[in-house]
């Protein structure tokens, strides 16, 4: 049986549930320990990115500190004299260093530790991984040993990093020679995970306006998942659009169909309407290719709506759970996909997401 994954961590409980003020330790990891969980908890309630940037910032700068050299800033007070540290970072590490769990970090844990989705935490606690992820390699806000990280701490057995193609120059997509060279990256982290995790290459490229995926197809061999979805041209007319996405769920190369309406319905972005395609044909293609239908945990997209999850379920699609995570805090998104899927009534066989990696890969290399 896998180890669930955690269903929001528990008040003063770092990501995998464990009680912060029983972990914390008067030198500089109790205060990185408690500057990630700060950030964590920031990230998963979708708050300030620059808050949460500068509170990983400190993380790293303190952490790279001998014990020390900290304690001896800190009785100095010259904490703030190191790039990246402002008043709120130094008060973390003076009340980590006195034996204290910080006054703030106390405030998020009440206000923001709940678990995120009240129902089907049963299957919430079935997901094994994670295929849509994205690090600062693209426009994620942290990097993969981070993402990593906090994977492993909230319990998955495999994490897919899916950073954006090429086209998409607003999220810093990966040109190939950019994408081969994570490729070695993800290689070297796997060597150094725990016993029982396991980061999986992929992407999640773009689906071009004739339908063919962006990025070069000897390159998206190599990859473990291929996540595909439509970002420009949303308001694209029906039939066309329809047309693109048939053509890249019959692409060989393609796993997954992400967000497929595209739809934003809540958030700081705003709001946007969903495109418009012929959703039973989009997902009979799924069906008969073996295509999973990402549902999109990020709780501005909830993307599919209920009527088209329904109607996949329906038609026999198999389904990712996935978190489309931008920050390690995100990760934790994947409750709130799995609450929507339990009221919706998909059934976990049929969500890839809770197969071990080896049944994974199998699917995802069987075309």
């Amino acid at each position: 049986m896998p180890k669930p994954a955690a269903t929001g961590p528990q008040r003063h409980g770092s990501a995998s549930g464990e009680p912060i003020a029983d972990t914390l330790t008067r030198d500089a990891a109790g205060v990185v320990l408690a500057l990630r969980r700060i950030s964590f908890l920031l990230e998963r309630a979708l708050e300030s990115s620059y808050r949460i940037k500068a509170f990983r910032g400190a993380a790293a700068t303190l952490g790279a500190l001998g014990d020390e050299e900290l304690a001896a800033r800190a009785s100095a007070g010259t904490l703030q004299d190191l790039p990246g540290i402002g008043k709120g970072s130094e008060a973390i590490a003076q009340a980590v260093l006195r034996g204290e769990e910080p006054a703030y970090l106390v405030q998020l844990e009440e206000r923001e530790s709940a678990p995120l989705a009240r129902d089907g935490l049963d299957l919430a606690a079935l997901q094994r991984g994670d295929l849509h992820s994205h690090s600062d390699w693209s426009d994620g806000g942290s990097p993969i040993d981070e993402m990593v990280m906090t994977a492993v701490e909230l319990g998955r057995e495999y994490q897919v990093l899916t950073d954006h193609s090429p086209r998409l120059k607003v999220a810093n997509g990966l040109s190939p020679e950019r994408l081969r060279t994570q490729l070695q990256v993800v290689a070297g982290v796997n060597r150094i995970v725990p016993d029982g995790f396991r980061l999986l290459s992929g992407i999640e490229v773009d689906i071009l306006d004739d339908g063919s995926l962006d990025q070069e197809p000897d390159l998206l061999e190599e990859l473990d998942v291929v996540v595909a979805s439509v970002h420009s041209k949303l308001k694209m007319e029906s039939a066309a659009m329809t047309r693109r996405m048939v053509a890249a769920v019959g692409n060989p190369r393609t796993n997954v169909l992400g967000h497929c309406t595209g739809r934003l319905v809540t958030g700081g972005r705003g709001r946007r309407p969903q495109s418009t395609f012929d959703a039973r044909a989009v997902f009979e293609a799924c069906a008969a290719h073996e295509v999973a239908v990402e549902i999109n945990s990020r709780p501005e997209r909830q993307d599919p709506p209920d009527d088209l999850v329904t109607l996949a379920l329906e038609l026999g699609c198999l389904f990712a759970i996935d978190t489309d995570a931008h920050a390690p805090g995100q990760l934790d998104f994947q409750q709130l996909g799995a609450e929507r899927a339990w009221h919706l009534g998909v059934p976990a066989e049929r969500i890839v997401t809770t197969w071990p990696w080896e049944r994974l890969l199998e699917w995802a290399a069987r075309r």
